[in-house]
């Protein structure tokens, strides 16, 4: 039986390796009874339950889904959306209240983790807006066509081994600034090249290539001029540079201006082709995921997603 039409699906998706995951929730559940939302939540587990979760609230008509999550959960929870069709998506709107290890493209849209009151305003005035998604094309290792999607972006080489470091060291330490600090530290001394051939709008590039960011969205500073609705995917295409040029191009993320580096060549796009990247890790929104096999594919699906947006 369909629930009534008002009625929010939040999927919970505590921080890994946190203790504290109680008192966030409890702090939530506050802020939802004071504005006095009507809501069924549920927590996941695994990546794996996120999607099952999330065709539960489908399934039982939920035309409000929020993820209390980061960039991971959600990826999950379009990537099953998107598995529907199109006129039961068109009717569901999909927001967030941010709560993961990273939380860039909730950062995007300026909510915040630690202001639950105006996050929770926004959400309930249901200002929606349609986004474009990104998605990879891939054989996987048993020669299967495979396509995931994603709101953010997508990491080919040295970053996306350092995302997974990020990852790891946000568990240890706790602290994002602290993590993010100790993954630049370690990644003066990993520094890698991967021998890859692009093909972007009319350019080829072969050579070898340090690290190269493909985003519907800001992507984690690297292509911190990409919107999710233009239609169009940002790539940042990075050579390897020398060591001080290297610490130029850290202090240039860090403070918003990477694509003024020199070793920087940024592009704009609705496809490119990865024929070769020899060896380099792929991440999508700041989740390894298994290399595909062989030339693979990445193109936009333009508004294909309904997000709650701020007032």
């Amino acid at each position: 039986m369909a629930v009534e039409i008002t009625r929010w699906g939040i999927l919970y998706c505590p921080k890994t390796g946190l203790s504290n995951t109680r008192k966030r929730w409890e702090k939530i559940e506050t802020v939802l009874k004071e504005r006095g939302i009507v809501y069924d939540m549920v927590q996941s587990e695994t990546a794996e339950s996120v999607e099952r979760l999330i065709t539960m609230f489908v399934n039982n008509g939920y035309k409000t889904i929020v993820v209390v999550g980061g960039d991971s959960a959600l990826n999950d929870a379009v990537n099953c959306l998107m598995k529907e069709e199109k006129q039961v998506r068109d009717g569901i709107a999909l927001g967030v209240i941010p709560n993961g290890v990273m939380n860039d493209f909730a950062r995007f849209w300026d909510f915040k983790e630690n202001n639950l009151e105006q996050t929770v305003d926004w959400l309930r005035q249901r200002r929606v807006r349609k986004i474009d998604l990104g998605c990879i094309r891939y054989l996987n290792k048993n020669q299967e066509r495979c396509h995931r999607y994603f709101l953010n972006c997508i990491n080919i080489g040295m970053t996306a081994d350092i995302m997974n470091l990020r990852r790891q060291t946000r568990r240890l330490f706790g602290s994002r600034t602290l993590s993010f600090l100790t993954s630049l530290f370690v990644m003066l001394f990993h520094r890698m090249e991967y021998k890859m051939k692009l093909r972007i709008n009319s350019d080829t590039i072969n050579r070898r290539v340090m690290t190269v960011c493909i985003g519907s969205g800001p992507g984690y500073g690297q292509t911190p001029n990409a919107v999710p609705y233009n239609g169009m995917l940002d790539v940042s295409v990075v050579y390897h540079p020398e060591v001080v040029q290297l610490i130029e191009g850290l202090w240039l993320l860090v403070t918003g201006r990477f694509l003024n580096h020199r070793s920087v060549h940024p592009y704009r796009t609705q496809e490119i082709f990865v024929d070769e990247a020899r060896k380099a890790l792929v991440g999508i929104d700041g989740r390894l995921m298994k290399t595909p096999v062989g030339a693979y594919r990445i193109n936009v699906e333009k508004e294909v997603i309904n997000f709650l947006i701020p007032v």
